[in-house]
């Protein structure tokens, strides 16, 4: 292999190595073709004569059907199914592949049976063609997120089956937004949006970089018509004035390479137009601050060469710290492979470098079609493109399953095929790839879930880590576990993976299902006790059926029922008026008028009532020593309030919610508490506060100052005490401060806490 002159190429934000959006695979939209055209290009990776034959019937069918239809442009129908097949050709895909592509609007648009489809061709083209059709019936909305998802989900669920269907598809779109123009602007702007959120980045995820690019730029230019053309013109300017630029660059790495001895051929490339609008509007910068427009690619032959041609580059040009990746070691999930280097270029301008082996380049430029098995008796992937690229699609289908809420699920498939890596080891040195921003949580989850549901610290590095640590590329982590730990709700904002969110909400919903079940059940007892009754005698026919009634599930179960008591869903108070049609009356739980047993008490305030189903009343702020009582929010869980909480008034309308509660004894615990401190307006009054109050060993959370109409101060502070007594002790400090008029502790009067 011998070097070259440049030859303009194009790149994305992620330097997958695209050919030009100009460059089209196949060939031009608006060149005239012919099966001819499209056996011809076969016959040069395949010439199998039962091919040629099968394609030419394939061709024949899809022209019989399509007769007499035309598309908007005014062009035969016929022409787009064989454009679609010839892109396809060009990435050398199996004849199945190609079948299906000339056939591939037949089942939806014409007469065509899948009978006659199925007899004449197979049951494998047929699924492909179903596929594809099902994958069209895809409409894509800008909103409308429910029927976007629930639509997604289909689409996922085809694609995984073979990933031929989805080739099938983007070669399809990308044929449709070259020839869009024929249609209007809303319906051409939709398509665009649909094709630059959606199916540019499956080809990316795909390893297809050449067709990502043209997808982006072709929408791109439809989205945001003005901004593109001037973008193309400002790169074409600094195109002709850098040419002389580049081919220095390329002379002296040609020249070094053959001093060396070290086969490669040196190409001179651009990003492509999107992906400079991208890097403008992500880091906020204007175009001639953009220095890395353009950049070299160097082809060698083996992987020792790429590490030796990286060396000799940075014999010749200082490299920039930091931006070194190996790609070659550590593969993106796309199977990309390749070097980059960035260098102080002469004039002081960072250039940076490819370097890959020509089968890197391959894979580079046609992703899963690359490892294609084109023998034409094989339906099913190599194992190397289903380990590195279908594992991601399977992984999706399986969160889908996962996230029933609509819009968790499309953010989810956006995080993934807009993926930014980070690549970290296992001790043992296995490569784990996660989103970046992912921390050691979203990497326990990552090996496995018990694993990430234990997880009470990591060691990055050898060094002692917090659960949230963000981890960066090349990080070994080891992962520590505790068996009492658990997950909670703040996990949610510290992981950036969905299998993880995902894992951490199932476990959330299982320990929220099985709390509500234990407080149901507990109400419940407590509320056949206040009529001298056990429950337990009322568990079989036929009180039970009236108690399973309450139930929601098709097959009814108690701990649904109590499930739904604990969630507020329903009262208990009103199982008891089902069974006893008796009018009953009801008072707000009493602490301290009579002798009560534990069992009276369904609720056991503990840790500050950080339970996934409790919650301290913001309005009262109770804590330990207080007597407290709890209000069944309708699916919020139980708020606890303190028995003299101003609320209690207003709630009691509906008395039936209360619930028994009292405080763990072992608490062990600091709770928010909110106090008013009137005084004299005088320097050092805020300090002397502050003072008491830390003396007593509380810490102040939150202080504010203000004069009220008699010119006296009134200091407002949040504070974290133990219980009762400690702040009793606490105000009492203050209340010998010299200058303190008042203190006193603030319970607010509000209607939140109703629902």
């Amino acid at each position: 292999m011998s070097g070259s002159s440049p030859s303009a190429v194009t790149e994305t934000p992620d330097n997958t190595g695209q050919v030009e959006a100009g460059d089209t695979h196949g060939v031009s939209p608006v060149t005239p073709v012919s099966i001819e055209t499209l056996l011809e290009m076969v016959k040069s990776y395949n010439s199998a004569p039962e091919v040629q034959d099968r394609i030419r019937d394939a061709y024949a069918h899809a022209a019989e059907a399509h007769k007499g239809q035309f598309r908007r442009s005014g062009e035969s129908y016929v022409d787009h199914p064989l454009k679609v097949a010839l892109i396809l050709a060009s990435m050398k895909v199996d004849a199945t592949c190609l079948v299906t592509a000339l056939l591939h609007d037949t089942l939806e648009d014409t007469t065509l049976t899948p009978e006659l489809i199925e007899e004449t061709f197979g049951k494998k083209v047929l699924a492909l063609i179903d596929g594809v059709t099902k994958i069209g019936k895809f409409q894509y909305q800008a909103s409308k997120v429910e029927k976007q998802a629930e639509n997604f989900r289909k689409m996922l669920l085809s694609m995984s089956e073979d990933i031929r269907v989805i080739l099938v598809k983007l070669a399809d779109r990308l044929h449709n937004m070259r020839t869009i123009a024929s249609l209007d602007t809303p319906k051409q702007r939709l398509i665009a949006l649909e094709t630059l959120e959606i199916y540019a980045p499956l080809a990316n995820r795909l390893g297809i970089g050449w067709m990502k690019s043209e997808l982006e730029d072709l929408s791109f230019s439809i989205l945001e018509p003005k901004t593109y053309q001037d973008l193309k013109a400002r790169v074409a300017m600094r195109r002709k004035e850098r040419k002389n630029y580049i081919n220095l660059l390329v002379k002296t790495a040609n020249e070094a390479l053959k001093a060396n001895h070290i086969p490669g051929q040196v190409l001179g490339r651009y990003k492509h137009i999107y992906s400079i609008y991208r890097k403008m509007t992500l880091q906020e910068i204007p175009f001639d601050e953009i220095y890395d427009l353009m950049g070299i690619r160097i082809i060698t032959d083996t992987k020792l060469n790429c590490y030796g041609i990286l060396g000799l580059l940075h014999s010749i040009w200082k490299p920039i710290s930091g931006r070194i990746k190996d790609f070659i070691a550590v593969p993106k999930s796309n199977m990309y492979q390749s070097l980059h280097t960035t260098v102080m270029g002469p004039e002081g301008v960072p250039v940076e470098f490819q370097i890959r082996t020509e089968e890197m380049h391959h894979v580079a430029e046609e992703g899963i079609a690359a490892h294609w098995n084109y023998k034409e008796n094989a339906d099913s992937l190599p194992a190397e493109g289903e380990r590195k690229v279908v594992a991601w699609l399977r992984q999706l289908v399986e969160w889908q399953k996962e996230l029933p809420d609509n819009r968790e699920f499309m953010d989810s498939v956006k995080v993934n095929l807009f993926p930014d890596e980070v690549y970290v080891f296992t001790p043992k040195g296995q490569v784990k790839e996660l989103i970046k921003g992912s921390t050691a949580i979203d990497f326990a989850y990552s090996v496995h879930t018990d694993l990430g549901n234990r997880i009470f610290g990591a060691r990055i590095n050898g060094r002692w880590a917090p659960i949230k640590t963000v981890l960066e590329s090349g990080d070994i982590v080891e992962i520590i576990t505790n068996p009492t730990q658990t997950p909670n709700k703040d996990w949610l904002r510290s992981v950036a993976t969905p299998r993880a969110r995902a894992r951490i909400r199932h476990w959330l919903k299982e320990e929220e299902d099985r709390q509500s079940a234990d407080i149901g059940k507990k109400a419940l007892e407590s509320e056949f006790r206040k009529v001298h009754k056990s429950l337990a005698e009322f568990l079989k026919p036929p009180q039970l059926e009236v108690i399973l009634s309450f139930s929601d599930l098709p097959t009814p179960t108690l701990d649904n029922v109590y499930s739904r008591i604990g969630f507020g869903k329903v009262t208990p108070l009103s199982v008891l008026r089902k069974l006893f049609p008796l009018p009953f009356e009801t008072t707000i739980p009493s602490g301290g008028e009579h002798e009560v047993s534990s069992q009276d008490y369904p609720i056991v305030v503990r840790g500050g009532g950080k339970d996934l189903l409790l919650g301290l009343a913001r309005c009262c702020n109770p804590v330990p020593g207080e007597e407290i009582v709890g209000f069944i929010t309708r699916g919020r869980g139980i708020m606890i309030h303190s028995r003299d909480c101003p609320n209690l008034d207003h709630l009691s309308v509906q008395k039936e919610r209360f619930i028994a509660a009292t405080w763990d004894s072992d608490a062990g615990a600091f709770f928010d508490v909110d106090l008013k401190v009137l005084m004299e307006d005088k320097p050092g009054m805020l300090a002397a506060v502050s003072a008491a109050i830390s003396a007593k060993g509380a810490n102040i959370t939150h202080a504010e100052v203000k004069q009220d109409r008699r010119k006296m101060a009134v200091l407002d502070f949040s504070l974290m005490v133990r219980d009762v007594t400690h702040l009793e002790t606490i105000m009492d400090e203050i209340q010998h401060v010299k200058g303190v008029i008042r203190v006193q502790r603030i319970k607010k009067l509000t209607t939140a806490s109703q629902s």
